[in-house]
């Protein structure tokens, strides 16, 4: 049988549920979430930490959905018109587009609305589909076509359970559950009202991260448990089914608090990195073209792992002679390498380019 009946939030006894275990995993993802808001608050420029980190939740997060791309391919995606993108590139930074937007809305509202619930699930899919209305879906193992789990089936339910989930995320007063244990009850219950034809897997994990932004943990979407999920997939399905199956819930509140500890602490790892690499550049570019440096220009390189001539113009509002100058001279002191697509030219920072690909 893959039909479970889906429980209306809040759950009952939230205290049998937070088990000491849950309350001592909860403890140390908080103290590791705090620090790596800490420290993604020494960034000066967070347009830097937005851009770069959101492109690998994207990268990630699509993953999980067979959509594979490289870094590189992501990269030049930024550089390029639309129509030269390669497919799956697209999605990346459709996903990652997604989920600025996303954050943009809920950092001043510090609510999440259904309709911004929606629009996630909009700019992923470029469609305004909404909410499934029509019976037939059913999720199925991609290797045997077998039926895993039959989401509800009428649009009426689906309207119910919705709204209930957006009262649960919204009015605390409802559950006085740590909102971590809150959050991995959302995502579960998202997953498995599986409200939209398409898009519900990235939507919600881009849901997760809103969520935390919501509750104040986070002041910037960093967190990218994507990571987690795609190197224990099997687990995350597993541990999804599990808790329909079983009502067992502790299994999946200690995953996803394990998630958020290893992930907060590998982005703590990487923001630093990222920091003493741009100390770095400072002091090199200070000392070697004094002539040239600008904060706006040394933030340039940060901002765009890959940058081009019409980046620095538009960042330095400078023209582009001047802004080929510029290039020019950081190619021959070594900061950046020069590339080319097609005539255009293209600069790459190498060492930055490097820690993402070794985070990941």
């Amino acid at each position: 049988m893959t039909t479970h009946p889906i429980p209306r939030l809040p759950l009952g006894n939230i205290a049998e549920l937070e088990t000491r275990s849950v309350l001592k995993k909860t403890a140390e993802a908080h103290r590791y979430l705090a620090e790596l808001k800490g420290v993604a608050a020494t960034i000066p420029n967070e347009a830097i930490l937005i851009n770069t980190l959101s492109l690998q939740e994207a990268k990630d997060s699509s993953e999980i959905e067979n959509i594979v791309t490289t870094h590189d391919a992501l990269y030049k995606a930024n550089l390029l018109t639309e129509a030269a993108v390669e497919p799956a590139a697209k999605e990346v930074q459709d996903y990652a587009y997604a989920l600025r937007q996303g954050f943009a809305v809920v950092r001043q509202q510090k609510l999440i609305r259904l309709n911004d619930i929606l629009t996630v699930q909009q700019h992923l899919e470029h469609n305004r589909a909404g909410l499934r209305r029509l019976p037939g879906t059913d999720l199925k193992n991609a290797r045997t076509g077998e039926i895993i789990y039959t989401p509800p089936q009428h649009a009426k339910e689906i309207e119910e359970l919705m709204d209930n989930l957006v009262g649960y995320i919204n009015d605390d007063r409802l559950c006085d559950a740590d909102p971590l244990v809150k959050m991995a009850i959302i995502h579960h219950q998202f997953e498995s009202i599986h409200p939209f034809y398409d898009g519900n897997g990235r939507t919600g994990r881009i849901l997760n991260l809103l969520y935390l932004v919501a509750q104040g943990l986070l002041n910037l979407p960093v967190l990218y448990l994507s990571r987690y999920f795609i190197r224990n997939k099997a687990e995350y399905y597993r541990q999804l089914q599990r808790v329909r199956e079983t009502g067992e819930w502790e299994p999946w509140f200690l995953y996803m608090l394990d998630g958020v500890s290893e992930t907060a602490q590998a982005t703590i790892t990487l923001i630093q990195n990222m920091k003493a690499l741009m100390r770095q550049y400072k002091h090199r570019m200070r000392e070697e073209l004094p002539k040239i440096y600008r904060q706006e220009l040394l933030n340039n390189l940060f901002n765009h792992p890959y940058t081009k001539i019409e980046f620095v113009m538009d960042d330095l509002g400078v023209s582009r002679i001047t802004a080929t100058k510029y290039l020019d001279q950081l190619v021959e002191h070594g900061f950046l390498l020069k590339a080319k697509i097609g005539r255009s030219n293209y600069y790459i920072n190498e060492p930055l380019c490097a820690l993402l690909s070794e985070q990941a």
